[in-house]
């Protein structure tokens, strides 16, 4: 068949470990055979963040601000391990969030539902899409050892030069501080992405805080969320007959796990960090998982939900083989084709990830599949692959589909 080709690039940032050595895999098996391939190409591997002084992160979500769409490997977020292991020049900062920071961006996770593969909580039958806002929280937070006794107290100075001051806290002894910030930009911003995104997938839209406790910290994000539906999204949900709906985050969990699933739970930073772990645990796998990166002016970042599988690359290392799931790392790859595809008006490209999404998916439930996929399948006799062999058995089943 003639390669499908393509008008405007993709953004592609390569990654580490096991993820960097299937991402290889994927385009020479999966894509360069059926796409004349088009993208602006970003090493995001460690080793060339520390060469680059981490300017290679800024400079590829500069990229896809100009492009619109991009495509990510995962990558690691260095600890005292990395910075000893990879020598670098300093604990360089997640990737991750330089670049959701960068898009102002919130970021969609959502399961890939399998048969065979049933998820834990017996009545989730539709996938359930955490949405998570990317900015500030613990994530941006400012820590202090507190060393002994004294006074803590939290204090803005205005443009003005006057001050607000709360106090925190009167140490009788040793203990530890933690600063936290947000702003009503960023909070407007997820609240519009999330309101957009329910919209573009006519999915029921939930929202949930602790605005109990924190009466003004989560009250804020409550109170603009509301705001924003009201002025300019209630009528669009109306006319779609979805809802948006906000609750506890305590209620939402109960909620949650009493549902059929097939709606969107958006959370605060942490929150969606944690939550979207539970989920796609409990639907089967984290490497099960797809996540997209969406910023309010409809630029899209894709890319998988898990990290850079240490454990196998090190065996990979060995020259010992492993069977590592690259499902949720193809899937970054067809939903960036697939939107490349919408916006170029490319149905071609748009078609050929949705084959290659269907082609993982037959392949999985024909019985082919890789080691920790088989540990959740019930599948009675599973043929285990290697991480090489399962993308070629994909590659088959591709072919019967085209």
């Amino acid at each position: 068949m003639e390669k499908i080709k393509m008008t405007t690039p993709l953004v592609e940032m390569d990654g580490d470990e096991m993820t960097r050595i299937l991402w290889q895999m994927i385009k020479e098996e999966l894509l360069l055979p059926y796409i004349e391939l088009k993208t602006e190409y970003y090493d995001l591997g460690l080793e060339n963040r520390n060469a680059t002084d981490d300017q290679v992160t800024v400079d590829s979500a500069n990229a896809t601000l100009k492009y619109g769409v991009a495509v990510k490997c995962a990558t690691i977020t260095p600890n005292a391990a990395r910075v000893k292991e990879y020598n670098l020049k300093e604990m360089w900062k997640s990737p991750n969030g330089t670049i959701r920071s960068i898009l102002d961006g919130t970021v969609f996770r959502a399961p890939i539902l399998v048969k065979g593969i049933v998820p834990y909580v017996s009545n989730w039958k539709k996938p359930i899409t955490i949405a998570r806002h990317a900015y500030g929280d613990v994530y941006k937070n400012t820590e202090i050892r507190v060393p002994g006794p004294g006074r803590a107290e939290l204090v803005f100075t205005a443009a003005d030069g006057s001050q607000t001051r709360e106090l925190i806290h009167e140490f009788t002894g040793a203990g530890i501080l933690q600063g936290i910030h947000n702003t009503e930009e960023s909070i407007g911003s997820f609240a519009r992405a999330c309101f957009g995104y329910a919209v573009d997938t006519k999915q029921d839209l939930w929202f949930s805080t602790k605005d109990t406790i924190s009466k003004k910290y989560d009250h804020t994000f409550k109170d603009i969320f509301q705001e924003i539906y009201e002025a300019e999204y209630k009528e669009k949900f109306e006319e779609l007959g979805i809802e948006y709906f906000y609750t506890l985050i305590d209620d939402a969990v109960a909620r949650v796990i009493r549902s059929e699933g097939g709606f969107i739970w958006a959370c605060k930073n942490y929150d969606g960090d944690v939550m979207s772990d539970m989920v796609a645990t409990a639907y089967g796998d984290l490497s099960m998982m797809t996540s997209v990166l969406v910023s309010p002016s409809g630029v899209y970042e894709y890319e998988a939900a898990h990290g850079t599988v240490q454990r196998h690359f090190y065996k990979h290392l060995k020259g010992e083989e492993t069977s590592t799931n690259s499902i949720a790392t193809i899937f970054a790859w067809t939903g960036a084709l697939r939107k490349r595809g919408e916006l170029d008006g490319n149905g071609a490209l748009s078609a050929f990830a949705e084959k290659l999404e269907q082609a993982c998916i037959r392949t999985v439930e024909d019985g082919k599949m890789t080691r920790s996929l088989s540990l959740i399948s019930t599948c009675s006799e599973p043929v285990i692959l290697n991480s090489l062999d399962f993308i070629r058995a994909i590659r088959e089943t591709l072919d019967t589909l085209l």
